[in-house]
């Protein structure tokens, strides 16, 4: 009998070790590109200055990564725009496709600069016809909460000072550097920069070494912000497992560096994706 609960075990482990080995050789690359706004809503905590998406300089490096990203060749792009919202995005990307994009927005939207500079459009619609793509995926899922400022009452009420004093201190040297990187750097360096891990570790490490312990005892509101955080994430991740098929061996992914780095670590944990670094891409 314990012969054969043995190899029945020894049987089990086996199958389990293949299947493991099975997955780990099928798993689907996900170029994940973490990215500043191009065209600088002024939403996030930190305000930072505006870089020239639209310069010459700039609009030559966006060929040449788009023509890198065209060798990568996915199979889908992924772009931070509303999930529900698909068919405003389709619609925009028809007009990219018949080159008649920007003469449309600059009719419907004469005074915003989001429809002509954002890395949407500047970037993945490019990437995406170039590499023949009929469209363009929306996967951001916003309604969720993000109550920046009763965390930081709440960190006043419970006379959390030096807590304070690092919230302010981090966001302060965020902005610093971030204005002078877009002063002294490319597009191209500024990208690899978003994406380093020593970045993406610093921007995980804020919500959960800072955001996470604002408030008293009784008083969770860190915990709750950085929570719909994370949820908007897992949502978002969701959408792009669930919008991935079975034939699709390479994706893209463009979102906002924060999302990128929550991304990184969904997919460590996900057998069925591994991550490429614009990095490599460009390398090649």
């Amino acid at each position: 009998m314990r012969n054969i609960i043995l190899a029945f075990l020894v049987l089990v482990c086996t199958t389990a070790y293949s299947q493991t080995l099975k997955s780990e050789a099928v798993k689907k690359e996900v170029l994940l590109i973490g990215t500043f706004h191009f065209n600088n809503p002024g939403a996030d905590v930190a305000q930072v200055k505006t870089f020239d998406v639209m310069s010459p300089q700039a609009q030559k490096e966006l060929e040449t990564i788009t023509d890198k990203i065209k060798q990568f060749h996915p199979d889908k792009i992924f772009v931070e725009w509303e999930y529900d919202d698909q068919l405003a995005l389709d619609t925009l990307y028809n007009f990219y496709r018949q080159g008649k994009y920007f003469e449309y927005v600059g009719q419907k939207y004469p005074k915003r600069n989001f429809y002509t500079q954002n890395e949407i459009f500047q970037l993945a619609f490019k990437a995406a016809q170039k590499t023949n793509l009929a469209k363009v995926h929306a996967i951001d899922y916003t309604h969720t909460n993000f109550p920046y400022d009763s965390l930081m009452a709440s960190v006043e009420q419970a006379k959390q000072f030096e807590l304070k004093k690092q919230i302010e201190d981090q966001i302060k040297n965020y902005e610093t550097t971030a204005n002078a990187d877009r002063q002294k750097l490319t597009l191209t360096q500024l990208l690899l920069k978003n994406n380093q891990a020593a970045y993406r570790d610093w921007d995980l490490g804020m919500y959960i070494r800072v955001f996470n312990q604002a408030g008293d005892k009784d008083n969770f509101v860190g915990a709750y912000l950085v929570s719909e955080w994370y949820r908007r994430n897992l949502y978002m991740y969701s959408l792009l497992q669930k919008l991935t098929e079975s034939k699709d061996q390479k994706v893209m992914v463009l979102l906002g560096a924060s999302h990128a780095a929550l991304f990184e670590k969904f997919i460590e944990s996900d057998s069925n994706f591994k991550v490429i670094e614009l990095k490599n891409v460009l390398n090649k």
